[in-house]
């Protein structure tokens, strides 16, 4: 526990210190964007955010990938997987899609059983296809605009109605009702899931750097096209940006 804590004291420490330095200023010949009023504050937690992750998730991540069987990898992907796909469920029938909520609900039964508790996908070797759905998602679906550009220490680009959605997100994650709230095994498979997920971004980078002058812009840009993208069902195409970044870099980061 006092590692804990000493460690959330430095984060937070880190923090203020990025957003006292990263307030100051933009860069030079900047244009503001009206999506991102808060600019100087999103660049400062940023900024915040890649430090961290350079200096912790990154090499965890790298260290998992090398190191950890790909077989094994896999599975556990397909086992978070499958917890979204819980989620997913409700949340298809939440924007009035009971076609996709049954998709979803099959994918859980299917990968459940025959997939040995979600550590295989043959629901998708059957047809049924994976679908990302939260409550940023639904809420979208039903009017709600995204409201402002918002970037969250340690978890990234959101905006205002994802950051609200990230809340009730977090409410109806099975990890809540399958594992006892605060436990090791809750945390653990907590950060194996993140750990995971950081791992599977590790190849894009190199694609995200070369196409960008300026990466905060090509995050920001990316992350808000993939979201509208995502509340239309894929209707409305991304804008053609030159400093867009690759679509999946944006979920976490």
């Amino acid at each position: 526990m006092t590692t804990l804590l000493a460690w959330t004291r430095r984060l937070s420490a880190g923090l203020g210190l990025a957003l006292l330095a990263g307030c100051a200023s933009l860069p030079a010949g900047h244009q503001g964007d009206p999506r991102d009023p808060w600019e100087r504050y999103n660049r400062a937690v940023f900024e915040f955010n890649t430090q961290v992750d350079e200096a912790v998730i990154k090499p965890v991540a790298q260290g998992y990938k090398n190191y950890v069987p790909e077989p094994v990898r896999t599975a556990f992907g397909n086992f978070f997987s499958n917890l979204g796909d819980i989620v997913n469920t409700l949340h298809h029938l939440l924007q009035g899609e009971p076609s996709k909520a049954g998709n979803a609900a099959t994918r859980v039964v299917i990968n459940t059983t025959i997939g040995v508790l979600g550590l295989g996908d043959p629901a998708g070797s059957m047809g049924y296809a994976k679908t990302n759905e939260d409550f940023g998602q639904t809420f979208g679906r039903w009017g709600s605009e995204p409201g402002p550009y918002f970037v969250l220490p340690l978890l990234g680009p959101s905006t205002v109605r994802d950051t609200v959605g990230r809340v009730a997100d977090f409410t109806t994650d099975p990890f809540q009702q399958i594992f006892t709230v605060g436990s090791t095994t809750e945390w653990s498979l907590r950060a194996t899931r993140i750990v995971d997920a950081r791992a599977g971004l590790l190849d894009m980078e190199s694609t995200l750097d070369a196409l960008s002058f300026d990466r905060y812009l090509s995050v920001r840009d990316a992350y808000l096209a993939r979201r509208a993208q995502q509340v239309n069902d894929g209707r409305l195409p991304a804008p053609q940006q030159s400093s867009a970044a690759p679509a999946q870099f944006t979920q976490r980061w």
